[in-house]
Formats: C-alpha cells, structure tokens, sequence
C-alpha cells in the first residue's frame, strides 16, 4: 500500500534488555525504525547515535523574548502611555518590574517549549498518529524495524535472539 510502513517490533519489560538489544543492532549496522519507551532511558540517546536536542536553545529564546516583552511593555506603560507615580517612586521604577519581568520570561519559555516540542515531535494539534503497542505508553519498551530498511525474517531472528518477550508486526501510516 501507498504511505504505509511495515514494521516488526520486539516487546521488552527491563530497559537493560532494551538497551543491549539496541547496542547489538548498531554493532550489527541494523537500521532501527525507533525504539519507545514509557520513560526516559537514561544512557539510550548515545547508544542510538542521537546528538543532543537544541530544545534548550529555544527555550532561552522564548525566555528572552518574555524578558523583552515584559521589561519593554511596562516601560512603554509606565513611562509613556500612563506615567502615574505610585506612592513616591519613579515613572520607571525598574526594581518593582522584576516580579513580573520573571513571571513572563517562565512563561514564554513554557509554553513555546511545549509547542516546539509537540510540532518536532509530529504531534501537533490535528494530528492523528498510530500507537504502535498501546502497552508502550504504561511498562513495555519496544524496538522497532522498517521492513523497508531490515528484511523481516532477519529482525525477528534478531529480536528473539535478543530477549524479546514478544515479536509483533504492524502496518503503520508513512
């Protein structure tokens, strides 16, 4: 079929098993599809070859564009569209803009880390992705091969090779 992958995937309960079973693909130069998992695995982003996620670089950029928005909205505010002096203090009492200054850079940073996550991640609103094994969202890690790239017979002699509990194909939409 047309925008369809043929996946077969091996079903693991200890991420030990997980992350031997992935070291033994790459010095095997099998190509992985992916592998899930219901938790972080520490140690698994450099036995896959993963480089390091630049999220954090978008994180300090939405911060600084919080700061900014924050810092220069009530400057404008204060000194030029409605300058009242509270209680003694300057048109631009910079130390009293600081509680809010942080709430906005938290903020930014939040929610456009989240967004940025979800739309790198495919997950985007409206987007409707196959679950591959409903198990690996609550206690089973998986790791998957494309048919395309492993022939099928050779991942499932891999997979039980590597103490899959179970050995499962799945057609998935591309």
């Amino acid at each position: 079929m047309k925008n369809r992958k043929d996946i077969v995937y091996g079903v693991y309960s200890e991420e030990h098993d997980i992350i031997e079973a992935v070291r033994e693909a790459r010095n095997r130069g099998m190509e992985i599809y992916d592998v899930y998992s219901p938790m972080p695995i520490h140690g698994l982003d450099p036995v896959l070859g993963l480089k390091e996620s630049r999220l954090h670089i978008a994180g300090f950029i939405y911060g600084l564009l919080g700061t900014l928005t924050a810092f220069l909205g009530m400057t404008w505010i204060f000194t030029r569209d409605w300058p009242i002096i509270f209680g003694g203090k300057p048109y631009w009492a910079v130390p009293s803009f600081i509680p809010i200054t942080f709430e906005l850079t938290v903020l930014f940073a939040a929610i456009g880390m989240t967004v940025s996550f979800y739309v790198v991640s495919g997950m985007g609103f409206g987007v409707d992705n196959d679950v591959l094994d409903v198990r690996i969202s609550d206690d089973k890690f998986c790791l998957a091969f494309d048919n395309a790239e492993v022939e099928a017979d050779e991942a499932k002699q891999f997979l039980q090779a590597n103490n899959a509990e179970e050995i499962l194909e799945k057609t998935l939409k591309a």
